[in-house]
């Protein structure tokens, strides 16, 4: 059997017929597993290398401190109107070759972006704006690898990635912090000796290989496998057949746009939450993860170079609470971790921007804290998202919701910029920041626990 092949009965069922989805072995499983994780990594390493990049970028483009950020908040609109779009071509495309578009894409978007001519000020900055927009495609992986991964850990043969599914994809969460160490370290090594536009270059190599890689190993979800099925029925008005054959397998079928389900009664309320609950996350993502530097020289004092590997071991620190957080979900509870952990969060940022934290051990310890429970909850909170929406939607949600990050950026930036024109950068990362990252911990509590999509993600429970 091919990768592109299926084995999922989608022929017409018989009066009263139940049936299962085949099962993913363990290697298919470990295969999805690997390749998810190597995707994300190499994504967030592109979306990494901008915010690495860009002091070097600004120098030989001629872009004055203002002019710097104007391109990065027109950068951050062109992204968000991108990963709005992805979602439902995703629903539509299937989770494998919506992979291979997003990764690819970065492939793209980091070769074109090291080729952008200098000299011609506004034809180089609407090129820039416009290639770097399309780094949504790339961000917008998570969003794929959370619904790919909920949908294979539903059917794979291992028990324990069944058990524990959340435990195990925070492996592949945790990509996010490899994927801006790996911008920080080779930035640190490459940057002087080489310049920035064969970082870029050097960013294109791993996305082609894994994009190649997915198109000859991965293999699509029975799930979308019989979503495809359903929406060819409906479509050839062949509604009756449809409601059977999903009914046949245990789950739900409907003939809205995904982007229309997602507002519906039952799922509007989640949509809401998760969407406010990231735009305020992504002020501290925004000055704690992407500004790493800029706040431990300007707030702390701390020397670029020193904040480079500082920032190193943060990032080390920060995988491990995708580990950490994945774990404690699966037993207390994914909306229960979210909050704790983003609370936490912004306590120990509040901490480390305090006058009492001074030596460059304890500066690590709390940035290092407040990093580990800012990112850390995002293992939980894909993998949630994934479990409120149904199939037939369930990437347009999760898509929908992460393109919220880039308002969230936006408008975090421009309260920070305000805030620290004003008070200085201590204090805009604290009421910015910090403040923004607490609470969008409290945002959470409101989350609805899913109930109609989990009853359709047990397909093993069949009888």
């Amino acid at each position: 059997m091919t990768t592109q092949q299926t084995d999922v009965d989608l022929s017409q069922p018989g009066p009263g017929e139940k049936r299962r989805f085949p099962v993913f072995t363990k290697r298919q499983t470990t295969t999805a597993t690997v390749l998810a994780l190597l995707a994300w990594t190499v994504a967030v390493f592109d979306y990494g290398l901008f915010g690495t990049l860009l002091p070097a970028m600004q120098e030989e483009f001629g872009w004055s401190a203002p002019e710097a950020y104007a391109i990065n908040t027109w950068i951050a609109v062109g992204t968000a109107i991108v990963c709005f779009g992805i979602g439902p071509v995703i629903d539509r495309l299937g989770r494998r070759k919506g992979m291979m578009v997003t990764v690819g894409g970065t492939a793209v978007v980091s070769g074109l972006t090291a080729l952008i001519p200098t000299g011609i000020p506004i034809l180089s900055n609407t090129l820039l704006v416009i290639v770097r927009s399309f780094g949504g495609l790339g961000f917008s992986e998570q969003a794929v690898n959370a619904t790919y991964m909920n949908e294979v850990y539903q059917v794979t043969e291992v028990p324990d990635k069944r058990k524990r599914p959340g435990f195990h994809y925070s492996f592949i969460q945790g990509g996010w912090p490899l994927g801006f160490l790996l911008a920080s370290a080779l930035g640190l090594l490459l940057l002087p000796a080489l310049g920035w536009r064969a970082l870029y270059l050097v960013a294109t190599i791993p996305a082609v290989v894994i994009v190649w890689l997915i198109a000859k190993k991965l293999k699509e979800t029975p799930q979308f496998e019989l979503h495809h099925k359903l929406t060819e029925l409906e479509k050839s008005g062949k509604s009756g057949e449809a409601h059977a054959l999903a009914h046949a397998f245990g789950v739900e079928h409907s003939s809205a746009a995904p982007l229309k389900r997602i507002w519906e009664p039952h799922l509007a309320r989640n949509t809401v939450v998760f969407s406010l609950a990231w735009i305020f996350n992504f002020f501290g993502i925004m000055i704690f993860s992407v500004l790493g530097t800029s706040v431990l020289k300007n707030a702390k004092g701390v020397e670029l170079e020193q904040a480079f590997w500082m920032l190193i071991i943060i990032n080390l620190l920060a995988y491990f609470g995708y580990v950490f957080h994945g774990w404690i979900g699966d037993k207390i509870g994914r909306k229960r971790t979210i909050i704790g952990g983003w609370i936490l969060s912004g306590l120990s940022f509040a901490l480390m921007l305090s006058p009492l934290v001074t030596s460059p051990f304890m500066i690590i310890l709390t940035y290092g804290a407040g990093l580990f429970f800012l990112v850390g909850p995002y293992a939980a909170i894909q993998y949630f998202m994934a479990e409120c929406y149904p199939v037939s939607c369930r990437a347009t949600g999760t898509a929908f919701i992460g393109a919220m990050s880039q308002p969230g950026t936006i408008l975090g930036g421009a309260l920070f910029t305000a805030a620290a024109a004003a008070a200085g950068t201590g204090a805009a990362a604290l009421w910015v920041g910090a403040a923004g990252t607490l609470f969008s911990g409290l945002l959470m509590i409101a989350a609805k626990p899913p109930v109609e999509a989990l009853l359709e993600d047990h397909p093993h429970d069949v009888p």
